[in-house]
């Protein structure tokens, strides 16, 4: 292909000329751009037709203006890379991004013999096998390139050689919807971040009951599609605190691929259909003061210890500021210190700190090793030496919840209490309490953890350690 530079182009063949410079054109000078009239300067390196040639100029014109001239010097180039033989004495032939004569090498995949390439024209000789499809193949990752080069420039946007390539690479991973979930879940496994994954996936594995293959692009997803999925999910029998989980999980890979340059927004769908609409309160779920005096004096004595432990671990959680089940599992003796308790609560990141009271204070007596280390866990939930990795903590945890939650179950029972016990009841239960004993509204919601758990969370992360402590005092 060529550029075609005329006096009509103006001082865009000053610029061209110091680009096609600055690329290490072969007889190109920044000084002398080209002929006065009309000249072709043969370029591989650019394989753009005359009218995205010009629109390149015009882009460049632009970008001058806005100090952004730099993004523009990235060449495309498709080379037989003749420095090294493979095995079968054939050449790879690799895709070449020059920026400021630096370079970058990405492998096509494909080789060719040294005799088959014409390295005067870079391009395969008459004689090469497969030369058509090589032709093509050539063709069209020098323009999707290209094209990615104008696209972003004509926004605006900052870019380099790193950033094109991966841009380049997440683009051909991802394509569907399915890869874009599979996309978003090895990323979070990649990452051990094992309970977003979870989420993910119970997303996709619900697409996929209703839609039956999730191998469908983008733009297939438009408003009357998610309404057809909004009601088959009623058809399940899905409530709405389920059903506004699953779609903003369907929004968020949406985002996802938005925000990676893989769709556009005009398909995005969510615009029209709104999430918001779905009832996502919940009925409170919290037990009174006496109830927990009921299920303290509970005489366990002759009962498996694992019924002990999970009256420990719900009582833990209700005087240990409503602490959840997984972040009881991951303290650790390093974490109480001045008769306070401080940890990073594992779902949102935020420092959270209590005061231990007396009740706290007897159920980790009841649990420490006097051979314990500052990095052991209190609880014996996990061991450090045997659950190593963040899949075997959460599988762990996992199994040690089911079994306190059977037990707390029967507990309840035993207590003749109507609610049916669970660790996160404690939860609920020290929030309901908190309010009533005149702690602010607006600093811990009625519906702690459900309604707007993030919103919650960040009241609660607000208080000053003396309101906690005062209002803790009328735990019983």
């Amino acid at each position: 292909m060529t550029y075609i530079c005329s006096h009509n182009i103006g001082v865009w063949r000053s610029w061209l000329a110091h680009l096609l410079w600055e690329q290490g054109v072969e007889g190109s000078s920044p000084f002398t751009p080209t002929d006065y009239q009309a000249v072709t300067v043969s370029v591989a390196a650019f394989v753009l037709p005359l009218n995205d040639a010009l629109r390149l100029f015009q882009i460049l014109c632009v970008s001058r203006c806005v100090s952004n001239f730099t993004m523009l010097t990235i060449s495309v180039q498709v080379i037989c890379y003749n420095v090294r033989p493979l095995r079968d004495s054939s050449y790879p032939l690799m895709l070449r991004l020059t920026q400021h004569r630096k370079r970058k090498y990405i492998s096509l995949g494909i080789s060719v013999k040294e005799k088959d390439w014409d390295f005067k024209k870079n391009v395969p000789r008459k004689s090469c096998p497969d030369r058509e499809a090589i032709l093509k193949l050539i063709s069209d990752k020098v323009s999707a390139y290209n094209s990615l080069i104008m696209e972003l420039t004509a926004k605006q946007q900052e870019f380099t050689m790193s950033t094109l390539i991966q841009t380049l690479e997440n683009r051909k991973k991802v394509q569907t919807v399915g890869q874009m979930y599979d996309y978003i879940i090895n990323e979070l496994r990649k990452s051990d971040k094992l309970g977003n994954m979870e989420v993910y996936k119970y997303s996709r594995d619900s697409l996929l009951k209703f839609n039956k293959s999730l191998d469908i692009p983008f733009s297939d997803i438009n408003c009357q599609w998610l309404e057809r999925y909004e009601t088959w999910l009623h058809g399940t029998g899905c409530k709405d605190t389920t059903i506004s989980q699953l779609f903003r999980t369907f929004r968020s890979v949406f985002n996802r691929a938005l925000s990676m340059k893989l769709i556009k927004q005009d398909i995005y769908p969510f615009s029209e259909f709104k999430v918001s609409k779905f009832d996502v309160r919940t009925r409170k779920r919290a037990v009174s003061k006496e109830d927990v005096k009921k299920i303290m004096s509970l005489d366990l004595s002759g009962e498996q210890p694992y019924m002990r432990f999970a009256r420990d671990i719900f009582l833990f959680s209700y005087f240990g500021a409503g602490i959840n089940f997984s972040d009881i599992a991951l303290l650790r003796y390093c974490d109480i210190s001045d008769s306070r308790v401080r940890y990073i609560r594992k779902k949102t990141g935020k420092d959270i700190s209590f005061s231990l009271s007396d009740a706290g204070c007897e159920i980790i007596s009841r649990y420490s090793r006097p051979d314990a280390k500052q990095d052991d866990y209190i609880f014996p939930i996990l061991d450090r030496k045997k659950h190593r990795t963040e899949i075997q903590r959460k599988n762990r945890i996992h199994k040690v919840l089911r079994h306190v939650n059977t037990n707390l179950a029967e507990i309840g029972k035993m207590a003749g209490l109507e609610t049916h016990l669970t660790t996160y009841i404690a939860r609920h239960t020290f929030a309901t309490v908190l309010k009533r004993s005149g702690v602010n509204i607006a600093i811990i919601s009625e519906s702690m953890g459900h309604s707007d758990i993030a919103t919650t969370q960040i009241y609660l992360d607000s208080f000053e350690n003396s309101q906690i402590d005062e209002a803790m005092k009328n735990l019983l």
